[in-house]
């Protein structure tokens, strides 16, 4: 019986604890910071998709795959860097990562061919790898389990602010001084935020939060298992791939969107694209909100019935493929974009919920590896193949028609995450008995 398996830590905290200590908020909000780099450093991309387009003359498919090189990067290799992150120590590996992520984007600021372009964006994904996985470990760690859901959304949903963030300001800097300085500007912000964090969050200020509970250790530091206990522990149950699947497949929408609205509204409403970047992160803002007000709602659900998460997620899967299905086919103007940006709202809901129920059926010292199994599922089934499928259907069947085909992936996801309800119990059932053998050793 691994020992790994027993260590308690903040996440295991029981839920009438209130006493969240301010630290522990700093490193929240740091975090997010990070994050937020990481994704103004991905997502300025598609402010610039017109003018890169123009400049070198690219197809809609090689300016996706510009996008989608970096979803896979982080895709493969999410899951080694993880685990080498839960070994070697997660706020070393957050700074390495960031610093990799940072300097790649400054590289993307002086390519000169669509190749160096490409390669840049590859480090990019690169650098941002494990940060998602990781970050969120850290975030867990250090807060009690009854905010699970609400700090998953809302983290997650710094990805979507940070993506609005990337689009506006990339698209207005592209404006006026050019792509290339669109992308030098997203560089310094990640580097000063790097040096910031490097200094204020350290592994000895944060072992403290880790190990409130009795007989905890600091997670990430030390934790060694071999690699078949690890799998066991990550796919131990019919329900926790369930989480996996349904909320990697889900997120196909927001990511197709997200790259491609300013393109959208370029194209089909004639808007100049500085204008079409700022509108196209206004749907990335409300896709945000949703992420932080669906896991919220997710939590105050679920309070008295565990299997309510999943209810929470398959309804809004559900709501965002009506609404999206309803609002591409409508013909342009106000109405559309008013059932598209309610349709963006519920579009990565489930979010929240699938990382809680992650965290909850796997064991807290593998944290960042089923973070980072969660971040797998996220890229591959859904944000990598977005844009770049997206683009390839648009050079067949223009971009509006592959848009349209888009709000069908909930429909997949509202499957597995049906099929994970109907385990849930059961599994957790297993889990929590697992938990307190192991603890007894």
């Amino acid at each position: 019986m691994l020992m790994q398996h027993a260590e308690p830590t903040a996440g295991d905290v029981p839920a009438t604890q209130s006493d969240v200590r301010a630290y522990a908020w700093v490193v929240f909000a740091l975090t997010v910071g990070l994050l937020l780099s990481d994704y103004m450093s991905r997502q300025v991309l598609n402010a610039v998709f017109p003018l890169l387009k123009s400049a070198w003359d690219l197809s809609d498919a090689r300016l996706g795959a510009l996008s989608s090189i970096v979803a896979l990067m982080v895709g493969v290799l999410t899951f080694p860097l993880s685990v080498l992150a839960d070994r070697w120590g997660r706020v070393k590996s957050i700074v390495l990562m960031a610093a990799m992520w940072s300097l790649a984007t400054l590289g993307c600021a002086i390519s000169t061919t669509y190749g160096e372009m490409l390669v840049a964006r590859a480090f990019v994904g690169i650098g941002e790898a494990a940060y998602g996985s990781v970050g969120i470990a850290v975030v867990l760690s250090i807060f009690p389990t009854r905010l699970r859901s609400t700090l998953t959304g809302a983290f997650m949903a710094g990805g979507a602010f940070g993506s609005v963030l990337g689009m506006a300001v990339g698209g207005a800097v592209a404006a006026h001084l050019g792509w290339r300085w669109a992308f030098g500007a997203m560089a310094v912000l990640g580097i000063v935020l790097v040096v910031f964090y490097r200094f204020i969050v350290t592994e000895k200020r944060v072992a403290p939060l880790q190990s409130s509970c009795v007989n905890a250790r600091p997670e990430g530091i030390g934790v060694r298992m071999s690699l078949r206990a690890l799998m066991k522990g990550l796919f131990s149950t019919k329900s926790v791939v369930c989480a996996y699947v349904g909320s990697g497949i889900h997120l196909l929408v927001p990511a197709a969107v997200w790259a491609w609205m300013p393109s959208f509204l370029n194209r089909y409403y004639g808007m100049a694209p500085g204008k079409a970047a700022m509108i196209g992160a206004l749907f990335v803002l409300v896709t945000g909100l949703g992420m932080v007000v669906c896991g919220n709602l997710a939590d105050r659900l679920s309070k008295h019935s565990r299997e309510r998460k999943w209810g929470t997620a398959i309804v809004f899967c559900l709501i965002c493929f009506v609404l999206l299905a309803i609002g591409f086919r409508m013909p342009a103007g106000p109405l559309q974009l008013v059932f598209i940006g309610v349709g963006m709202f519920f579009s990565a809901g489930a979010s929240g919920p699938s990382g809680a129920m992650v965290a909850n059926l796997t064991p807290p010292s593998i944290h960042a590896s089923a973070f980072a199994t969660l971040t797998l599922a996220n890229n591959l089934l859904g944000l990598a193949p977005a844009a770049v499928l997206t683009g390839i259907l648009a050079d067949h069947m223009g971009l509006l028609g592959a848009l349209q085909l888009v709000p069908f992936a909930p429909l997949i996801a509202t499957l597995a995450f049906y099929i994970g309800k109907r385990n849930y119990g059961r599994d957790m059932d297993r889990v929590n008995a697992l938990r307190e053998r192991a603890a007894l050793c």
